[in-house]
């Protein structure tokens, strides 16, 4: 193996995120996309839990955890305040946006009793980001969920008095980097490779 290996699905937040990271940086890696209803065997064999994304080193280091493997591409050493966002984001705010965007998944729950728990949220993420403390690692790392949120429902998404999230939503959206990122690759699989 001459290249790191990403194991990535074009659509999750958590490969977003990780593959932004390696735009940003010009890291060299084989991309693998796959699709989680089809998981290639390989990858299932270096990571038994069968997410995405996964990053295979040359020395044969698995990395399993998108944030894990923004930090191994950035050498980013996140402070406290970064990690406490990047919590509250994967923990309380995911938790409330799939209740949100897929209901139907969880059983009796109201998406928009979870809407709402995740607005709280977002009003504060608009006013961290007012306050211009964000480095594009922190961006990275949260604005897929984010994207993913609006994209459920635009229409009342925009219509919400978050200034500063939606310009922020817009660069990121708008940039060339997440462009480069959100490249759209044929499913991988080892007999055409």
């Amino acid at each position: 193996m001459s290249l790191p290996i990403l194991y990535s699905f074009r659509r999750c937040p958590y490969a977003m995120r990780a593959r932004m990271s390696i735009v940003r940086t010009g890291f060299q890696y084989e991309h693998r996309e796959v699709l989680l209803r089809d998981r290639p065997e390989h990858m299932m064999e270096i990571s038994p839990k069968g997410t995405v994304p996964v990053l295979l080193l040359a020395d044969g280091t698995v990395i399993e955890e998108s944030l894990e493997i923004m930090q191994y591409v950035l050498a980013w050493e996140l402070s406290e305040f970064e990690q406490k966002w990047v919590t509250r984001n994967d923990e309380d705010f995911k938790f409330h946006l799939d209740r949100y965007k897929y209901p139907n998944r969880y059983g009796n729950v109201d998406a928009i009793e979870h809407r709402d728990h995740a607005s709280v949220y977002l009003t504060d993420l608009d006013e961290m980001l007012g306050q211009n403390v964000s480095s594009d690692a922190l961006s990275d790392a949260l604005f897929p969920f984010v994207r993913q949120f609006a994209n459920h429902n635009r229409e009342w998404f925009d219509s919400q008095e978050w200034n500063c999230i939606h310009e922020w939503l817009s660069s990121n959206l708008e940039s060339e980097e997440f462009s480069t990122c959100m490249t759209k690759y044929p499913q991988w699989n080892y007999e055409n490779n």
